[in-house]
């Protein structure tokens, strides 16, 4: 078995570039022969992944956490057919992993089981559009106060989840929302926004269950919505997150579906897989099945 091995040194708190060597000594323990793509810029694990040779890997590795995950998706995708792209392996050491909790990846000797086991999952992956152009997630893209919260985690990346609860109190601190036009599969839908997410799998900010019912294989996306609600509402209901629970509140509505348009006044940034990029209006797709994941 061959294995692109790509990798960004600086995820995790720089946690990844402690942990390659370890990393590669096991995969050699295991007669797994590796090449290893080290990303040396933001970016970089885009155009590491469009410039394989996909036909010389039986399997390509994301080292690092969602946004590696997402970099290695979109880079790939770019290039080639999804159908001809090898099974994607997620050895996670990032500050979030959430993604791969639903491949039942918890720690990266469980992403080097996977290799190990070599037994690829086809999973759904959802598309967004820019303009004419469009990218990919496999996790989750929200926008609103979600948003504003990853902004923040990212300047304490290094606290790992830690980083996403300074983020929620510093930003509640702020909080203001916003007007959303969404049509879902047809239907509209004209309010009041606190925060939209967008998901395909269940977790967030680690291991925050965004959206409890939430299938990577079942051809929908769940829409966790959040109306517009007071600091002091915000705060108590947020910890229910980490049960899933927060659902069942009145002004949060959980909607299955295959394609959302959304607008928003002002417009708000995206935060697909963790990473910041991209602004409203923007139109969210399911695509049911493209692509195969280890597990």
């Amino acid at each position: 078995m061959k294995v692109a091995l790509i990798a960004n040194p600086y995820a995790g708190g720089k946690k990844v570039g402690k942990l390659l060597p370890v990393i590669e000594k096991k995969l050699a323990a295991h007669h797994i022969d590796y090449q290893t793509h080290l990303s040396c810029y933001h970016g970089h694990i885009l155009k590491i992944a469009s410039d394989l040779n996909i036909k010389q890997y039986d399997a390509i590795a994301a080292v690092g956490g969602d946004g590696s995950n997402f970099h290695v998706l979109n880079g790939l995708l770019s290039r080639f057919k999804p159908e001809k792209i090898p099974p994607i392996a997620v050895i996670p050491v990032g500050t979030g992993n959430s993604f791969a909790r639903d491949l039942n990846i918890h720690t990266f000797e469980d992403g080097i089981r996977s290799l190990v086991k070599n037994n690829p999952r086809w999973v759904d992956v959802c598309s967004f559009t820019q303009g004419t152009k469009k990218k990919y997630f496999v996790n989750i893209l929200g926008l609103g106060f979600a948003t504003d919260v990853a902004k923040t985690a990212q300047k304490f990346k290094f606290l790992k989840n830690f980083s996403y609860l300074i983020g929620v109190f510093y930003r509640a601190a702020r909080l203001s929302c916003h007007h959303m036009e969404l049509e879902i599969d047809g239907k509209p839908v004209s309010q009041e926004n606190c925060f939209v997410e967008f998901c395909n799998s269940r977790f967030t900010g680690g291991n925050m269950l965004i959206a409890p019912d939430a299938e990577i294989d079942d051809g929908f996306m769940d829409i966790i919505i959040a109306e517009k609600v007071s600091r002091t509402t915000l705060l108590t209901t947020l910890p229910q997150i980490y049960t899933g629970t927060h659902i069942r509140h009145p002004a949060v509505k959980h909607i299955k579906a295959q394609k959302a348009i959304i607008k928003t006044w002002p417009g708000k940034t995206l935060s697909p897989d963790g990473e910041i990029f991209g602004v409203t209006p923007t139109t969210i797709s399911v695509h049911h099945k493209m692509i195969r994941y280890l597990r």
